[in-house]
This record gives C-alpha cells, sequence and structure tokens, in this order.
C-alpha cells in the first residue's frame, strides 16, 4: 500500500481503496478453479508474495485471517464481542462483506459504542454481512443472498464495479480464505 497516499487528505472513495490494497491479504490466490482472481480499485498494489499477499494466508479460516489484518481490527473487535469467532471460522463456503476500519469511522462514535455494547443487535448487524453461500464475481451483476442474519442482501454492477443494497461499494473482492470469500465494503450495511 502506498503510505503516503493515507498520509495526505484524499478523496474517501480513494482513501478507502488505500486501505483496501492491504486488505487482499485476506486469502490465498485464486487458482483457475476456483473461479478468478481478486477484483477491484484495492486490489491493485497487493504484494505478489511474503507478508500481505494473497498467498500469505492460504490456510487461515476468515476470522482469523481478519484478525491479522490492522484495516480490520473494528470488525474483528465487533466479531469478538458477538461471540461469532468459531462461528465464522467453523462455518463453510460462507461470504463475508467485510466493512473496512474507515467504514465504521462513518458511524457516529456514540451510536457505534452502543451497537457494540449489545450483543443481540451487534450480532444481527454482523450476521447480515455473512452470505450462507459462495458469493463470486460472477454472482454479483444482479444478485440476491439469503444472510446468516435471516435477511437478504442485494447486490449489483458490472466489470470490476459492484454495489451491495445500493450503499456500500466493493473496494476488493472475491478474495479467498480457507473457508470463506471476502468482499471488501466500504459502508457498513444493516439489515432492513
Amino acid at each position: 500500500m502506498n503510505r503516503t497516499l493515507t498520509r495526505r487528505r484524499v478523496p474517501a472513495a480513494l482513501a478507502a481503496a488505500a486501505l483496501a490494497v492491504s486488505l487482499g491479504a485476506l486469502a490465498p490466490q485464486a487458482s483457475a478453479e476456483d473461479g478468478g482472481a481478486p477484483f477491484g480499485p484495492g486490489c491493485a498494489s497487493v504484494p505478489k508474495q511474503g507478508t500481505g499477499s494473497l498467498a500469505d494466508l492460504a490456510d487461515d479460516p476468515v476470522a482469523t485471517a481478519a484478525a491479522k489484518n490492522p484495516d480490520l481490527s473494528t470488525l474483528v473487535t465487533a466479531v469478538q464481542k458477538a461471540g461469532l469467532v468459531d462461528t465464522l471460522n467453523k462455518a463453510k463456503d460462507i461470504t463475508v462483506f467485510a466493512p473496512t476500519n474507515e467504514a465504521f469511522a462513518k458511524i457516529p462514535k456514540a451510536d457505534l459504542d452502543k451497537v457494540l455494547a449489545d450483543k443481540a443487535t451487534l450480532t444481527k448487524i454482523l450476521t447480515y454481512h455473512v452470505a450462507d453461500e459462495p458469493v463470486k464475481k460472477g454472482d454479483l451483476a444482479d444478485g440476491s443472498f439469503k444472510t446468516l442474519q435471516g435477511g437478504t442482501l442485494t447486490t449489483a454492477g458490472s466489470g470490476d464495479t459492484y454495489k451491495v443494497d445500493d450503499s456500500a461499494t466493493i473496494l476488493c473482492g472475491d478474495v479467498r480464505t480457507s473457508n470463506a470469500t471476502v468482499h471488501v465494503i466500504d459502508t457498513v450495511l444493516m439489515p432492513k
């Protein structure tokens, strides 16, 4: 990630994309059998090998992989407070729409603190970010997916530009962990 980008004041979209570059480290490189490589503006500068590379966390389940990435620390804290680490790590073939720290920062601090202190509400919000099936780039153009919370997420877009619930943009998508597909997003989703 170009650290000078994050030190300067840049438009929010560029800052979110810069943050997401390191989020590509959530999973191993996709094989031809998996259906392709990660996509999106936030994936462009992911290291090809070593620390932070897509292959770095090849064997890690999703919650463990996220815990190794500082740009997902707020999400990791929320998952821990909700008691969902084991649930996410043991689930098979799920998709996580993972908000960045910057996405959580859009929520007023008092409101975020209140949600983090309310396990039932926090669990409802977090499980709304998890589809109970693999959702890959080819599924995103006009998709509708049941979540672990019981609601339905919708996706729309084309090329490398996709929206979730008409509010969140996928910054880096089709990132693989040992048990999940991850789409890093720029906004926290709220159940309908």
